[in-house]
């Protein structure tokens, strides 16, 4: 059964600015610098019995993203690793997705934010698929978002910033609204980029092909499961996708730390079986943030 508590009464502990403090009491102010002017940066990522997949690059890229925004966090990436680990434990957690997240906190007001102070949570709760399983299992149907990503020099494309997501949520709202389960979204250009939370990949003729990540995240996933394929001996390609290349694709699947490894079955007016290179790297990540397999 489906958890359908709100995020802010629940029981069990978060790590806030260097303690861990009850559920319910980790509370920032309304005049929060990030509330009013989107800085903020955050991870997403699983762990599986008991382990948090690739816990390191996790941290690295939270400190790298707010670096990028400009404010640098106190805590090295041990301890954002430290801290991780601790809210596993202190929520009896094994398998569980855990979201750290920074932000400048409410000592200013205003665009300026010089006086603003780091601050940093991590919590983590139980959540199953991102995707409900039956229909992901026949591959998710995309809608094509009516937001475009932007250009590397209109926007902190390479932070995981928090306001870098309201397209996001934007173009899924829309995307929902006409039945479909995500969208996929194109660049400034009008290049395919990716699906409003996760990297997309296509396939044809014995090769996988991925849109190079020059203005959104080069995904931990993404990286992954490019590991996994070279393994395979499947030559994998990043470049410039246009949309008018999506027909000759025979396979299409999405990745993230949220959505792991996702069919779909449609992009737009854009059709994909679920073929044996989608099943099997999808078998492959599962082995491996599992412990079944060798870290790729």
């Amino acid at each position: 059964m489906a958890d359908t508590r709100t995020f802010d009464d629940r029981d069990g502990f978060i790590w806030f600015d260097g303690k861990l403090v009850p559920w319910r009491e980790a509370n920032v102010h309304i005049l929060t610098h990030a509330m009013h002017y989107a800085s903020s940066v955050f991870e997403g990522q699983r762990a599986y019995n008991g382990v948090i997949f690739k816990l390191r690059q996790h941290s690295e890229r939270l400190v790298n993203s707010a670096r990028i925004l400009g404010f640098d966090l106190p805590w090295s990436a041990e301890e954002i690793d430290a801290a991780c680990n601790e809210v596993l434990k202190a929520n009896g957690l094994v398998d569980a997705y855990v979201r750290p997240v920074a932000w400048r906190g409410s000592e200013q007001m205003g665009v300026s934010a010089q006086a603003t102070k780091p601050h940093l949570a991590v919590a983590a709760w139980e959540w199953g698929k991102y995707f409900d399983p039956a229909v992901a299992a026949k591959g998710l149907r995309l809608d094509i978002a009516p937001w475009r990503r932007p250009a590397p020099h209109t926007a902190p494309v390479h932070s995981k910033a928090s306001g870098l997501y309201m397209i996001a949520t934007m173009s899924k709202h829309h995307a929902e609204g006409r039945g479909y389960n995500d969208a996929l979204m194109f660049d400034w250009r009008g290049q395919v980029a990716e699906a409003t939370g996760a990297n997309a990949f296509f396939f044809k003729d014995g090769v996988l092909h991925t849109p190079t990540p020059d203005c959104f995240l080069n995904g931990i996933t993404r990286q992954t499961v490019m590991e996994l394929a070279a393994k395979r001996g499947v030559q994998v390609v990043e470049r410039a996708i246009w949309p008018e290349e999506l027909e000759g694709f025979e396979q299409m699947f999405i990745t993230g730390s949220a959505a792991e490894v996702t069919f779909i079955q449609s992009a737009g007016p854009w059709n994909f079986e679920i073929g044996d290179l989608s099943r099997q790297l999808a078998r492959d990540y599962d082995d491996l943030v599992n412990g079944r397999l060798v870290n790729a």
